[in-house]
Parts: C-alpha cells; sequence; structure tokens
C-alpha cells in the first residue's frame, strides 16, 4: 500500500490520511493534541480511536460519525469541524 498521505484543513484542525501494510490512518491535530482513527487495510473491521497515530487504543467503534465524534472530544472541537480528505470518508462499517 501507498505511504502517501493526503490532507484537508480546517480553520483549526488538519487531518492526515495514509495508508500503511497493515492499515487505514486518520491523523488530526488540533493546538499541539492529536488524535487517530484508524481501520484494517481491508476497510472492513471496526475503528480504533487513538490519542495519536502510535499512540494507545483508547475506544472501538463501528461507525464513522462516533469515531469522530471521539476524536473532536480528544481535541476539543465539535465534530462537525472536523475535515475529512475525501480518501477516507468510506472509513467505518
Amino acid at each position: 500500500m501507498s505511504e502517501d498521505a493526503t490532507t484537508a484543513e480546517s480553520d483549526s484542525v488538519t487531518a492526515t490520511y495514509r495508508e500503511t501494510d497493515t492499515e487505514r490512518l486518520l491523523v488530526f491535530r488540533h493546538d499541539g493534541s492529536e488524535a487517530a482513527i484508524a481501520q484494517n487495510i481491508e476497510g472492513y473491521a471496526m475503528l480504533k480511536v487513538r490519542d495519536g497515530a502510535d499512540g494507545d487504543e483508547l475506544e472501538r467503534y463501528y461507525g464513522f460519525d462516533m469515531a469522530l465524534d471521539h476524536a473532536g472530544e480528544l481535541l476539543g472541537v465539535a465534530s462537525h469541524d472536523l475535515p475529512v480528505p475525501e480518501a477516507a470518508a468510506d472509513m467505518g462499517m
């Protein structure tokens, strides 16, 4: 798989999406904090919310909206303020 990243930005949040050999990874950054949503590379497993790209897994979700809500909470922003690169829009089950 590709290590090429795509990004999206809102007023105060930057999102980076990339694929590794084992997972799809969406990382949000805001005011020095980081939250990540990861899914297996096949794209059918539950989403893992972490406190960073390589951070500890905090929770698993079936739905992308729920994972975005949790990521937003970690960053102190509303989930609708999280930019999502087009390549990551189909994450979740």
